[in-house]
């Protein structure tokens, strides 16, 4: 039989190679990819959201009513923070309490803290009551439904899309609203602008939870401001501020 040609042989090989080669890059390609959703598509597509108020809605209380909403990616590095707090620099501060409130701590925590907090990813958002504007009789009449109205004002002013949504509330807002309701209402505005499928809403003692214990900083930081004019702490954090609602 005749000999085939080295051209066409060469030819023929140079094709299987190219084809070999193509379908390598494509797996490649393929892998590469499912490897970064399966390292970092938790962290992108779950969020934990930890909110609390500061003021007092009492009569003869405060001018404003302040609920915030710390938003993380990473809920473990608000834990670390703490932690070495405890371990080091505020080591004898926090010796004997179980929890960091902001209205109890030193001038130098509060700002340690939050300069700590600008090293994560982090979003707040917040919603400010005027009380001493508000002239709605209804919601002067019913600590409760103001509280549900600030909270869904709130909900209304957050942008954020992803797969799951664990929100914690400090549970002694419990004493001033009532939680099946704030949990409706806040769930259902919040789904108004944004699109979530799954989310938990937990009412969580603040010792057992970093998040929650930053938030009352940030919570209590946001009040200073509108209520004494002091923004020492607010401009620490001003930057993060991804949205915010001024009601009345």
């Amino acid at each position: 039989s005749p000999c085939t040609s080295p051209t066409s042989t060469t030819g023929a090989l140079r094709s299987c190679l190219k084809e070999i080669h193509c379908r390598l890059t494509i797996f490649f390609v393929i892998f590469f990819i499912l490897s970064i959703i399966k390292k970092y598509g938790a962290d992108y597509l779950n969020y934990w959201m930890y909110i609390d108020e500061s003021g007092d809605l009492g009569k003869g209380g405060s001018k404003y009513i302040i609920l915030s909403a710390l938003v993380v990616k990473e809920p473990e590095k608000l834990d670390r923070i703490i932690k070495n707090m405890r371990r080091n620099k505020f080591k004898k501060e926090l010796k004997k309490t179980n929890e960091i409130k902001a209205s109890k701590s030193s001038p130098e925590l509060r700002k340690y803290m939050l300069k700590k907090l600008n090293n994560i990813d982090y979003y707040i958002y917040y919603s400010a009551l005027n009380l001493k504007e508000c002239k709605n009789e209804f919601l002067n009449t019913n600590h409760h439904k103001k509280y549900n109205y600030v909270a869904g004002e709130l909900a209304k002013s957050i942008s954020l899309n992803c797969n799951s949504l664990d929100i914690r509330i400090d549970k002694s807002m419990g004493k001033q609203i009532t939680r099946d309701d704030f949990n409706q209402y806040f769930e259902k505005n919040l789904q108004l602008n944004n699109s979530i499928n799954k989310m938990f809403i937990y009412h969580s003692n603040s010792h057992s939870f970093s998040g929650l214990q930053f938030v009352d900083l940030i919570a209590w930081s946001i009040f200073r401001k509108y209520e004494i004019g002091d923004s020492q702490y607010y401009t620490i954090i001003e930057k993060n501020i991804k949205n915010s609602s001024k009601l009345y």
